[in-house]
């Protein structure tokens, strides 16, 4: 008996203890944010308030949010522009990274340590030339700047990650189907992409995560409010001068949170279950 109890605090002490530092540690900013969405003003600023838990909880700050404010706008704006990004870069991801991993041409190699390395270019150095060309295009102040300029980071981000995984499945497959008589095509549709869903899955899930956060091109091409996505729409209009609109700031923050935590919860197992399934099931 003395001995399953040392086994089993063992195993409190060694495997939940952290892992609920952890959760904790993970969960705590969301939980600031609810608190600082559900608050009062005049509790939000008391120095005598207790900062870890609410008095009494009201809904004004979600009221300020949605009926004064285009929060909404930003919301279908941001789910736009994630949306058509992330399926166009993935797509033209899929048939580069595909190409430098599997077609043997002069400077494939070199072709994708250059899309590497424009990845690695930071966008506060593209936003000036890029915005030449979003003037130059005369998209300015719409949503079309942003669709135009995301896939810049977006593309190369999904080529080099794709490009990896594709070398990770065997090329011996794809040769037998096409000893059996398919073609290049027919066996990259058929063999390679099922065999490459998790990886399609993680870089649309990075891909719209990116794009969803993005900030420095969404604030330097887009200044109409009805324009505007969440990271910009929230921060301009709730930041006047030095008013800081708290609460419906961290409601927006937290309301912003949702899409992408909900994306994540609803891919995640089918993900874990594909990378960890292998190319020879």
């Amino acid at each position: 008996m003395s001995r399953r109890i040392h086994q089993h605090l063992r195993t409190l002490g060694g495997t939940y203890c952290p892992l609920s530092i952890f959760v904790i540690f993970a969960l705590f900013p969301f939980y600031w944010m609810f608190l600082a969405s559900i608050k009062s003003n005049r509790e939000l600023y008391s120095l005598k308030a207790f900062p870890f838990w609410v008095q009494k909880p009201v809904l004004s700050q979600y009221t300020y949010l949605f009926e004064d404010t285009d929060f909404l706008t930003w919301m279908y704006n941001s789910l736009l522009v994630g949306i058509i990004t992330t399926c166009t870069s993935v797509i033209i991801g899929v048939l580069a990274g595909y190409g430098l991993a599997r077609l043997r041409f002069r400077g494939a190699e070199g072709f994708g340590i250059a899309i590497f390395i424009s990845y690695l270019v930071p966008t506060s150095l593209l936003f000036i030339p890029l915005s030449q060309v979003v003037n130059t295009l005369g998209v300015a102040n719409s949503i079309w700047a942003l669709l135009l300029t995301y896939p810049t980071f977006l593309v190369p981000f999904c080529t080099w990650l794709l490009m990896g995984y594709f070398k990770t499945i065997p090329r011996e497959l794809e040769e037998c189907a096409m000893i059996d008589g398919a073609t290049r095509l027919g066996a990259f549709i058929k063999i390679v992409l099922p065999l490459a869903v998790p990886g399609i899955v993680c870089a649309a899930l990075f891909s719209f995560t990116l794009s969803w956060n993005e900030f420095i091109y969404a604030l330097t091409f887009i200044s109409r409010t009805s324009q505007k996505t969440i990271p910009v729409g929230v921060v301009v209009e709730l930041i006047r001068g030095d008013v800081y609109y708290w609460g419906s700031l961290m409601a927006g923050a937290l309301l912003g949170s949702v899409p992408i935590a909900m994306i994540y919860s609803f891919f995640l197992d089918y993900y874990v279950s594909g990378l960890t399934a292998g190319a020879i099931k």
